[in-house]
């Protein structure tokens, strides 16, 4: 069992920054894939991004790509979203989440532990 914990979240301007954090605990996340989701007020929860196991290889959403890099520390269990030049269509709750594999994992489906989500607002 693995326990989410989603941090870094909050109100910002738009064209500004934030950075999530999420930090897992009961058991090591180095042998997995892992993302960050989103959900929007009335709409469906998305994919983010994905990173593989090592770090090396990611995957964004085309509405995020250029704008959010993620990232992972797997010596301190955690992984990260550094989200740049925030616009309003950015607000929602940011999930992260684990895989069943060690690969890029695109779909809701492929993750078997989830936070319990960070609020985003980004204000015009």
């Amino acid at each position: 069992q693995v326990h989410l914990v989603e941090s870094g979240g909050g109100l910002v301007q738009a064209g500004g920054s934030l950075r999530l954090s999420c930090a897992a605990s009961g058991r090591n996340i180095s042998n997995y894939a892992m993302g960050w989701f989103r959900q929007g007020p009335g709409k469906e929860r998305e994919f983010v991004a994905t990173i593989g196991y090592t770090g090396r290889f990611t995957n964004y959403a085309d509405s995020v790509k250029g704008r959010f890099t993620i990232s992972r520390d797997n010596a301190k269990n955690a992984v990260y979203l550094q989200m740049n030049s925030l616009i309003p269509e950015d607000t929602a709750v940011y999930y992260c989440a684990q895989a069943y594999s060690s690969g890029l994992s695109l779909k809701i489906s492929d993750y078997i532990y989830w936070g319990q989500g960070s609020q985003v607002t980004v204000s015009s």
